[in-house]
């Protein structure tokens, strides 16, 4: 049967200023002069991920709703603002240890809000637990991430667990695939997402092929690809092999169907493919703006767009630990706080199970059309 792609229902945004903050039960603010943090110690949060480099796009995305989000708190709190730090990681795993050392030694950061990526969550994240210091990651989807035993880790989305079947449901049912060839780019993320699409497509598959990170010329594959017969070819990956992948496909005649997950939910994809990436499906846990109107039209205010690509998700990460310091926490109660947390926020009610997962999941299909992406719907 084909699969029913269910409209979101957009959800009830109270209030986007965080105010006086708490979770159920709640933890009330300290008093000014109790030594909380609303005796005001000058906290911080920090923002890890790509702010530059090719996969700069998706960091700045996020950094954009914890910017957001910062606005909203300092609204309330004025005369004891909090600060972002940036630890700008190029989305690459090798710099992810000094950085989470970097953020560690600043006494004065109490959460964090990432690392953005799976493979520097999988190279931060041990630091971050032995230390004590809160991540909450509002992109970072390899589901194995979660098995760590990491007491500091939670993930304000779907992992990979639920983006694979929902993007293999949709090739299957929505686009009646009956030949995929299955690609990816050997990362932690990319080729971890892959992998699941494989085992729930099983002999549809026709095909396999792995690039590389930074590689530009895939004639090889698009030999492979076009000799296989394949309808429709699933890339996990992220946008900057993904676009010249895909150009060079449609050069080599190709006529398929090209599926893509959230590593490539990025306008740099179609300013970088062209007419080659119209008609590329999307699959992401990611909210589309229509499903908190409020926030998008804060962030619109703010930025003169439409939120993008794990804006929201951004946004409410960051709220979670502003509303711990709200609270009076401080690195060390910060854990505990985001662990009980349970609080509708712009992208679905923010509640972690014991792994420190989501425990409200949707995947979303987009649609690239007329040179923009579009959503076509929650995949169900």
């Amino acid at each position: 049967m084909r699969s029913t792609l269910k409209f979101a229902v957009p959800l009830a945004v109270a209030a986007l200023a965080l105010g006086a903050c708490g979770t159920k039960g709640g933890d009330t603010p300290a008093p000014a002069g109790s030594g909380g943090a609303a005796a005001c110690n000058d906290y911080k949060i920090g923002m890890f991920g790509a702010l530059t480099g090719p996969n700069a796009n998706l960091g700045i995305y996020i950094q954009n709703g914890v910017n957001l989000a910062i606005d909203d708190y300092n609204k309330k709190h004025a005369d004891c603002k909090v600060t972002l730090e940036n630890y700008d990681s190029q989305g690459d795993p090798t710099q992810a240890p000094a950085l989470a050392k970097k953020a560690i030694d600043d006494k004065k950061v109490v959460g964090i809000v990432g690392p953005a990526f799976s493979g520097e969550s999988k190279a931060a994240d041990p630091a971050f637990n032995e230390a004590g210091l809160v991540t909450i990651t509002p992109s970072a989807t390899n589901p194995t991430l979660a098995e760590n035993g990491w007491k500091t880790f939670f993930r304000a989305l779907g992992n990979d667990a639920t983006q694979g079947p929902a993007a293999s449901k949709y090739i299957k049912d929505t686009l009646k695939s009956t030949k995929t060839f299955v690609m990816d780019d050997a990362s932690e993320y990319g080729k971890g997402l892959a992998d699941i699409v494989r085992k729930d497509l099983g002999s549809q598959v026709v095909g396999n092929d792995t690039i590389q990170q930074k590689q530009t010329d895939f004639s090889a594959s698009v030999t492979k690809v076009t000799s296989s017969g394949a309808d429709a070819l699933f890339f996990g990956g992220y946008s900057p092999e993904a676009a010249p992948l895909i150009k060079q496909l449609r050069d080599g005649g190709w006529k398929g169907t090209f599926v893509v997950a959230d590593g490539v939910k990025d306008q740099s994809f179609i300013d970088n493919a062209k007419d080659a990436a119209e008609g590329t499906i999307i699959t992401c846990p990611c909210v589309p703006p229509d499903v908190a109107p409020d926030f998008r039209t804060a962030y619109k205010a703010k930025y003169n767009e439409d939120p993008n690509t794990y804006s929201g998700e951004g946004y409410d990460s960051a709220t979670i630990l502003l509303d711990g310091i709200a609270a009076g926490k401080d690195r060390a109660g910060m854990v505990d706080f985001v662990k009980a947390y349970d609080k509708k926020g712009v992208t679905k009610q923010l509640k972690f199970d014991a792994k420190g997962e989501s425990a409200d999941i949707k995947v979303f299909a987009y649609k690239v059309e007329g040179g923009k992406i579009v959503s076509v719907g929650e995949i169900k």
